[in-house]
């Protein structure tokens, strides 16, 4: 029997079961929430950069919430990065309050108690440590 995942790991599982492409939901909130990150995607094929994109914040969420065996490296050099884009500290560290909301509305009564202890310590974990990396 195998150990079951972190909650945060369950969160991105349980939603792989209701969404093959989670992309354009967090995209969709992300410009609703914050319309100035909109002007940052206004490059045809975005959608393919934006899949990337989220693809690895997710790999670097889960080595981050997990075992920390180097993806979550690229948090603080994201951070770096996106401020030489133009993209301010705070636009970058909502972008993981934006995949969790929406994972929390994509899991409704499957988003535990558990679940949202262990998303507001990691989401409070990323910012120090990016506020660090900076």
């Amino acid at each position: 029997m195998s150990a079951s995942p972190n909650p945060v790991e369950l969160s991105f599982d349980l939603a792989a079961m209701r969404c093959a492409d989670l992309t354009p939901l967090v995209y969709q909130r992300l410009f609703h929430e914050h319309p100035e990150a909109r002007a940052m995607f206004r490059v045809q094929g975005s959608e393919l950069v934006q899949g990337s994109m989220l693809a690895l914040t997710i790999e670097a969420i889960l080595d981050f919430a997990g075992t920390r065996s180097g993806h979550f490296r690229l948090i603080a050099c994201e951070v770096s990065s996106h401020h030489a884009y133009g993209t301010p500290r705070e636009l970058f560290i909502a972008f993981f309050a934006v995949i969790r909301d929406t994972l929390r509305d994509l899991l409704g009564d499957d988003w535990s108690p558990d679940v949202a202890r262990a998303w507001d310590k990691l989401l409070a974990d990323i910012e120090a440590f990016a506020s660090v990396s900076a």
